[in-house]
């Protein structure tokens, strides 16, 4: 992964030119929380999936490093927002911008970025990429509320799960591909081809994401272990375990869930995850859309391009944070 990164340097840092001169708003305030949230070590994955899209194309737009600002300024104001609703500490190993500037001017910033990416689409004057990514923003901002109308549902099912998934994270990495072949030309098939790539890949990043807060260092993650749980947030390897154990352990993990106070908890629902192989099924149904997401990108021919799509993909599934 490291060789990818490395080698599309100079386009991610044209993209982080992009970011940093959008974030010019004559309030100090905003300033401060946007620059201290986008510049707090973010993976940039989602600016790292557009640009590479992009070179699957012969000819690249110029203005291509705005659309990679774009997809960061979305995903940077999903987190200010989020934070606010889970009333999180930490966000990528420090403190949440909330618990800097408070919960009102978290949100202010995060409209800031919300509307500054839509002013710099519509500089674009494409109508494509307007109404793709005013979908977008429509589906990640209904994905939350699909999510928040389920918390502490004992009875989420693992479709509906996968909607919530979808919406709220895939869409974007979807729109980030898809970008990278709008702004390239290529055909109509193959920017769906991206777009069926990218959805994949952001769906078992989810399924990751949610399972390593089961598993992983809480300094590489960002945030405590078993904070799903305690927020409620029925995610798949508990979707997973629940659906499988037996009723005595079932009521067991009902009072933990209802409790919301699961650290004390948290080994013995480990322990039955690891019973019941939920962390191990999560993993394997991550597997299985990362595959997905590469059959999807079969209609390209091979390409240095291609294979730094496909070591993206595999990092999805890797990564410890």
């Amino acid at each position: 992964m490291d060789t990818v990164w490395l080698n599309y340097k100079e386009a991610l840092d044209g993209v982080e030119g992009a970011i940093s001169q959008g974030l010019n708003s004559e309030i100090d305030l905003i300033n401060k929380i946007t620059r201290y949230t986008l510049m707090s070590g973010g993976k940039r994955i989602r600016p790292l999936l557009l640009v590479v899209s992009a070179q699957m194309g012969k000819v690249v737009h110029p203005r291509y490093f705005l659309l990679g600002a774009v997809t960061e300024y979305i995903h940077t104001a999903t987190l200010l927002h989020d934070d606010v609703l889970d009333h999180a500490k930490n966000r990528r190993g420090q403190l949440a911008a909330r618990n800097l500037y408070g919960n009102q001017a978290s949100i202010l910033a995060g409209d800031f970025l919300y509307t500054r990416a839509v002013q710099h689409i519509v500089s674009m004057e494409n109508t494509e990429m307007n109404h793709l990514l005013s979908k977008t923003c429509s589906m990640m901002t209904e994905g939350e509320a699909l999510q928040l109308s389920c918390t502490s549902d004992l009875d989420l099912t693992e479709a509906l799960y996968l909607k919530i998934v979808e919406y709220k994270t895939a869409g974007l990495f979807s729109a980030a591909c898809k970008l990278g072949g709008i702004v390239s030309a290529l055909s109509y098939e193959k920017k769906e081809a991206l777009s069926c790539f990218g959805r994949n890949l952001g769906i078992a990043f989810q399924i990751i994401d949610d399972t390593l807060d089961y598993l992983a260092d809480h300094k590489h993650l960002g945030k405590s272990l078993g904070q799903d749980i305690k927020e409620g947030k029925m995610t798949l390897p508990l979707i997973h375990l629940f659906s499988n154990c037996i009723e005595k352990e079932k009521t067991q993990l009902i009072d933990i869930i209802q409790s919301k106070k699961p650290k004390k908890d948290l080994f013995h629902v480990l322990q039955l995850m690891e019973q019941y192989g939920s962390i191990l099924y999560a993993k394997k149904k991550a597997d299985a859309f990362i595959q997905a997401g590469k059959n999807a990108l079969g209609l390209f021919e091979d390409s240095t391009h291609r294979h730094a799509l496909f070591t993206i993909a595999d990092y999805m599934i890797s990564r410890n944070h």
